[in-house]
Order: structure tokens, then C-alpha cells, then sequence
């Protein structure tokens, strides 16, 4: 009797495993930080940096330039008047809020991009831009930095694209079967993995490579596991406020993270209650 040959791979399997081999051989492109994005970054960390500085950085890219006004004139940040230049934004925004519509904007350009998938990275980047402003909006009742509980929000699914990008490659190359689902399967499979990757290419903050690999597993993490525990929140509530019948709000609030984080149900009430505030920035920043 001819030995049984074995059983052929199911599409999904075919993609993993491809995904798997690319990762082994460090053949995964990342993609690199957008130069102003990493400048913004270098001058948020500078002491001596000031709005002067800020602004003529941004002004160096004229598309950037013209995002940033659009976004600080929008309704979520509600100026009192109509703001016409940078220096009027850093007035009326002040250097942090600026930085941080600066680096996303940029960050957008270069990182989220997958062609063919735009409606998959548009859905990855709204989340991400949700999860950043319910991590501030966490930070201020915990009363911790809220600067770097935004990176945290904002970059803890910095791996999604790569991945999706990566795993459409694979399956056009392989002539795989993929589909939105399949595709889906293996960013949250693979996605922490490729973000560790990215975070050190990046030189990001060590409390956000944490976080990008331990967001989900905050029982595991060292040395950051409150910026974890606010991240695991954060991306909790975007995805209730961005798809409600995937988080519906019982088990949205159905999580330890809430309590070991010391937020009581009045808390998460107000939290949920922001979602208007938080919709209006992803709103403003969805380039």
C-alpha cells in the first residue's frame, strides 16, 4: 500500500506559514519613520525646544503644513476663531497638541499604506487614532502623562499594516486564496511581533515597545505595565465606540484591567461618555 499523502494545507495555513518563514529570515519590510515624525519626536523631548522651533519644522513640508491647519481648524478642536498659520495653532493649541497632530500626520504617510486595502487600513488607522485619544483621556483620570499614554494608544498596533501589507505580498506571490477575514486572522496573530521589529528600528520609547507586545498580556510586562493595563483600555474602548457589535459595552466593561487599573464604573461611564470628543479627533485626523 502507497503511503497516505498528507493532508493538504488550508489556504489560512499557507499564509501563516509563509508569514512565519518571512519573519524567520528577517525578511519582513518595515517600513522607516517618517523624518519629520522622528524630528517632532526628538524636539517633543527636547527642554529647550520652543513653538518657533516647532513650527518651522512643520513648515519644511508644505502638505503637512496644510494638514495640520486643516486639522486644528476642525470641530474637535474648536478654535475661537479661524486659525490661519502655524504660530496661531501653537497659540492656540499650545506645542504639545501641535506635536502630536504633527507626528500622527506624518506617521500616517508613511506607515499606513497598503495599496489594495484601503478600507482595512483605513479601519486599522481609525482604531489606532481612537485608541490614542481614549489613552489621554484614561491618563488624566489616572493622572498620569498623558503624552506618552497617547504614543502608546496610538502606536500599540504600529505591526497591523506591515503585517497586512506583508501577508498580501505572500498571498499574491503564492497565489494563496486570501480573503478580509484570513487577512485578519494573521495581523492579530503576527502584529505585536512585526511592532517589537518596527518599535527598535524606530528607537520609539522602551514603554511603548512594551506595550506593542504586551497591550494584551499586561501580566507579563516588566517594567511598564500601568502604561500596558491604559493601552489594553484604551484599545478596548475603540473598538466598542468603532465597532460596537464586535465590543458590545457589557463586555467592554466585562474585564479585570478596569478594576487593577483602579477605574471604578463611574469612571468608565465617563469614559464612554467622551466617545463624541474622541470620534471628532479620529474624524479630523482620518487623512
Amino acid at each position: 500500500m502507497p503511503p497516505e499523502s498528507p493532508a493538504a494545507t488550508t489556504p489560512i495555513e499557507q499564509l501563516e506559514q509563509a508569514l512565519l518563514k518571512k519573519l524567520e529570515r528577517g525578511d519582513i519590510e518595515l517600513p522607516l519613520l517618517p523624518q519629520v515624525a522622528s524630528q517632532v519626536m526628538a524636539l517633543t523631548s527636547d527642554p529647550s525646544a520652543d513653538a518657533a522651533k516647532l513650527s518651522s519644522l512643520i513648515h519644511q513640508d508644505q502638505a503637512l503644513a496644510a494638514h495640520v491647519l486643516r486639522i486644528a481648524n476642525s470641530p474637535a478642536y474648536m478654535p475661537r476663531s479661524p486659525v490661519a498659520s502655524l504660530q496661531h495653532a501653537v497659540a492656540m493649541l499650545g506645542i504639545n497638541l501641535l506635536s502630536e497632530i504633527a507626528f500622527t500626520t506624518s506617521l500616517k504617510a508613511g506607515a499606513f499604506q497598503v495599496p489594495g486595502h484601503e478600507d482595512t487600513v483605513k479601519q486599522l488607522w481609525r482604531h489606532s487614532l481612537a485608541s490614542g485619544a481614549f489613552a489621554k483621556e484614561v491618563a488624566r483620570t489616572r493622572r498620569v502623562n498623558v503624552e506618552s499614554a497617547f504614543l502608546c494608544g496610538l502606536l500599540h498596533g504600529i505591526g497591523k499594516p506591515v503585517v497586512l501589507r506583508t501577508a498580501a505580498t505572500v498571498a499574491r506571490e503564492q497565489q494563496i486564496q486570501a480573503d478580509t477575514p484570513m487577512f485578519h486572522i494573521v495581523i492579530d496573530g503576527y502584529h505585536s511581533r512585526v511592532g517589537c521589529l518596527i518599535a527598535k528600528k524606530w528607537s520609539l520609547p522602551k514603554q511603548v515597545v512594551e506595550v506593542i507586545q504586551y497591550y494584551g498580556d499586561y501580566d507579563h510586562a516588566t517594567s511598564s505595565r500601568q502604561e500596558c493595563m491604559l493601552t489594553c483600555v484604551a484599545d478596548r474602548l475603540a473598538t466598542h465606540i468603532l465597532a460596537p457589535d464586535v465590543m458590545p459595552e457589557e463586555q467592554l466593561r466585562d474585564h479585570p484591567v478596569f478594576a487593577e487599573l483602579n477605574l471604578y464604573p463611574n469612571d468608565i461611564d465617563q469614559l464612554v461618555a467622551g466617545k463624541d470628543k474622541v470620534l471628532a479627533m479620529v474624524n479630523a485626523m482620518n487623512l
